[in-house]
């Protein structure tokens, strides 16, 4: 890998552009861009006092003295087209957006007395979504006509929602007179409501759409292990509950990419994989102390930074043969335990699943799923384990079999299942990569280019980009 030097940044807003070819980065109240190939400026906003600026609202409350960090950018993100570039300060209440190609063009959204918690790009990269506080309601603003659509009492402004893939409708958890509900919207409709029908929770804590936009998957809160499956009529297709039940709600949820399962964990040590025929487990993955025969255990070495100077590269340790792992149990009668599973992540084609669990952080797993003409039974494939606990694993949006770590240390770690062997096959293979500079550096998190070719690096006031190295082509 080929590294960048170090550029400042605020809360971790760093962005690759949709086609990748430039980089948006937040710092204080300034956006900035750069182009990937030579990481040069190309555009600086500010998003200080308004002035000449397209007002799509104006009633927005007066703000006072600012305070010093009152004005910084808190949301910041790419229109899915790259044209537009948005920069939100939850504390001020306003959203900016700006041009990409039209360095004067700029507009500005104020949310008004409700306040602002999140603002985002809906799919279009047309309209934006901002979610008030206290759960009041949401807006979306237009570009294109300079107006506002208002929807009340969402749940959760950050796991409450979805679009459809196509981007055609939204569905919105909405609480109405102290009842669990979902709506329907058709976003080609200036966000008509469609259909509202009454969700099966009593305290939804998230949802997640099938990748088809067939089913939603909506689960109660930390008291109770209930999953349930609805159409987007609102008809229920099925309820999971673990039996026995173990007595505390679902964690996670995620929906293989073909959407004939979806992946259900607890704060136990278990993985419930759901088939679509008939919303029962058909498969349960369990945390164990011991790697059986077969499974490869990815150890990273001891002091390896230390002995390259955070300079080079060196492979994990490759442990074959039945090993064993420490595992912290916890007891699930007590407050505040650190258990169950905080990630579950499917890679592009469905035919591996990450998994980390809170009581073992250093440890990664990957499980291998069949493919549809083969026999069901996952298997647990290889687990890689680290020296510092994981703050960040993400599967490469592009290849099927390529994974980038963090842990806070200066470096990043792979893992790849495209290695060449000696005898031309496709192998395993695990990299400890440091991250070549000379100041002080710990990786926070991690985040993959569109087209899978680089990454952004963030420690907690700067980042970095990493770039494969690509073979020249000799003709």
């Amino acid at each position: 890998m080929d590294f960048t030097e170090v550029y400042r940044q605020t809360g971790n807003l760093v962005y690759f552009s949709p086609g990748a070819h430039f980089i948006l980065n937040a710092a204080e109240d300034t956006l900035v861009v750069r182009r990937t190939d030579t990481l040069q400026v190309t555009r600086t906003w500010s998003i200080g006092p308004p002035s000449e600026t397209v007002v799509i609202t104006s009633h927005s409350k007066s703000h006072g003295t600012a305070t010093s960090n009152s004005q910084w950018i808190s949301q910041a993100g790419w229109s899915c087209d790259s044209e537009y570039i948005l920069a939100a300060s939850s504390r001020r209440g306003v959203v900016h957006v700006f041009k990409l190609r039209d360095e004067d063009w700029n507009a500005r959204m104020e949310t008004g007395a409700e306040g602002l918690v999140k603002a985002e790009w809906a799919p279009d990269g047309r309209h934006i979504l901002c979610f008030s506080e206290w759960g009041l309601r949401v807006t979306i603003w237009s570009l294109l006509t300079a107006s506002a659509t208002y929807i009340q009492f969402p749940i959760h402004p950050d796991r409450g929602y979805a679009f459809r893939a196509d981007a055609r409708y939204f569905v919105l958890a909405e609480r109405h007179k102290s009842k669990d509900t979902m709506g329907i919207y058709d976003t080609s409709s200036n966000y008509r409501l469609v259909r509202h029908f009454p969700s099966p929770t009593t305290n939804l804590s998230s949802l997640a759409l099938s990748p088809s936009g067939n089913y939603l998957a909506v689960w109660e809160s930390i008291l109770e292990y209930k999953l349930h499956i609805l159409s987007l009529a609102g008809d229920v297709q099925g309820t999971f509950t673990p039996t026995p039940d173990p007595g505390f709600g679902i964690r996670h949820a995620a929906w293989h990419p073909t959407g004939m399962f979806i992946a259900v964990g607890g704060w136990d040590d278990k993985i419930h994989i759901l088939d679509s025929l008939t919303w029962s487990a058909a498969s349960t993955l369990e945390l164990s102390s011991r790697i059986p025969n077969g499974v490869v255990l990815w150890r990273e070495p001891a002091d390896w930074l230390e002995s390259t100077q955070g300079r080079g590269f060196i492979s994990y340790e490759r442990l074959r043969g039945p090993q064993s792992v420490s595992i912290c149990r916890v007891d699930l009668t007590k407050p505040n335990q650190k258990s169950g599973a905080v990630q579950l992540e499917w890679n592009k084609t469905g035919t591996l699943l990450l998994v980390r669990f809170e009581n073992v952080p250093t440890l990664v797993h990957i499980y291998d799923f069949p493919t549809p003409s083969e026999p069901f039974v996952p298997r647990l494939r290889c687990v890689l384990q680290h020296q510092k606990p994981v703050l960040s694993a993400r599967w490469n949006p592009v290849r099927k079999g390529n994974l980038a770590i963090c842990c806070g240390t200066q470096s990043v770690y792979t893992w790849s299942d495209e290695w060449q062997g000696e005898g031309g096959e496709e192998e395993d293979m695990a990299e400890c990569i440091g991250v070549p500079t000379n100041m002080m550096y710990e990786t926070r998190d991690i985040r993959w280019a569109p087209d899978g070719k680089g990454l952004v690096l963030m420690d907690k006031d700067t980042f970095c980009c990493a770039f494969e190295v690509e073979d020249d082509v000799i003709s």
